[in-house]
């Protein structure tokens, strides 16, 4: 295991998380470490905004997965910070929270126990989220007297519909693993005890794709959530014959002939 080496970073102590990159598996875990609840303080925000950028660069990183040690993923952020925090911080809480989404590379979100408020933001943010089957998510903002700040809401809306995300914002409820796996909040959900194994397998399975289709595939995906049926699949068609040049195209094309695995270089 190596940790993450950038500029940005270089005289700052990490602020309740740390960051892992296994360069012989392609695979970089930013790991919440503030026992026992993973709360995530303001600063933590900016420098894991930073971090997500730094991986999104390496050249070593395939796959990145954000997860937590304990048996909470994240009980949110420390309500203290939000009153002694300036409004121009604020103002900037959703893009940093934001950082997975922007990252080029595939994110996985893997999560047990309490995932709520930012924790919950930041998972929503990444591309699949698989959760063990003690997790609840929640944004309880409301008992605060304040609504979700980091794009939970907006991002949550998108995923279940309307009507479900005001029972969920409106009423600070909790949806457990099960249910947040059949509205499709989260990707799967499986035993406690299986919850590293299930993210190894689809790391595994993910690293098996050409590096350039998934960043497509992703960015696409992405740019077309708000874009009507026509112009997405005008998109769609561009991107599509983009990737017909690429030497990953080729070697897909060749290997599925050869009957063999495709060895993809990401060109």
């Amino acid at each position: 295991m190596t940790a993450l080496s950038d500029p940005r970073l270089k005289d700052q102590k990490l602020d309740g998380f740390r960051v892992e990159i296994d360069a012989a598996r392609e695979r970089a875990d930013v790991v919440l470490d503030r026992p026992p609840l993973n709360v995530i303080e303001m600063g933590e925000r900016d420098q894991l905004r930073i971090a997500f950028e730094a991986l999104d660069e390496d050249l070593r990183v395939r796959v990145i997965v954000l997860r937590a040690m304990g048996e909470h993923f994240s009980s949110g952020g420390n309500i203290a910070g939000f009153l002694q925090a300036s409004p121009e911080h604020v103002a900037k809480l959703a893009w940093n929270v934001a950082a997975p989404a922007r990252c080029a590379k595939p994110v996985i979100a893997a999560g047990r126990g309490y995932c709520f408020g930012v924790g919950f933001e930041l998972s929503l943010a990444c591309d699949f989220r698989i959760v063990s089957e003690t997790c609840q998510y929640a944004l309880p903002e409301q008992r605060l007297g304040q609504i979700p700040g980091s794009g939970g809401s907006a991002r949550l809306q998108k995923i279940i519909g309307i009507t479900r995300t005001k029972d969920i914002v409106m009423r600070s409820k909790r949806i457990a693993a099960k249910q947040a796996c059949d509205w499709g909040i989260a990707t799967e959900c499986v035993a406690d005890d299986r919850l590293e194994a299930a993210t190894d397998a689809l790391v595994d399975e993910l690293r098996a794709f050409s590096p350039l289709a998934q960043r497509t595939a992703k960015a696409l995906l992405n740019a077309t959530e708000d874009t009507g049926l026509q112009a997405a699949i005008e998109l769609e068609g561009h991107c599509y014959s983009r990737l017909r040049q690429s030497d990953d195209f080729r070697e897909g094309v060749e290997a599925f002939h050869q009957k063999r695995k495709p060895a993809f270089r990401g060109t």
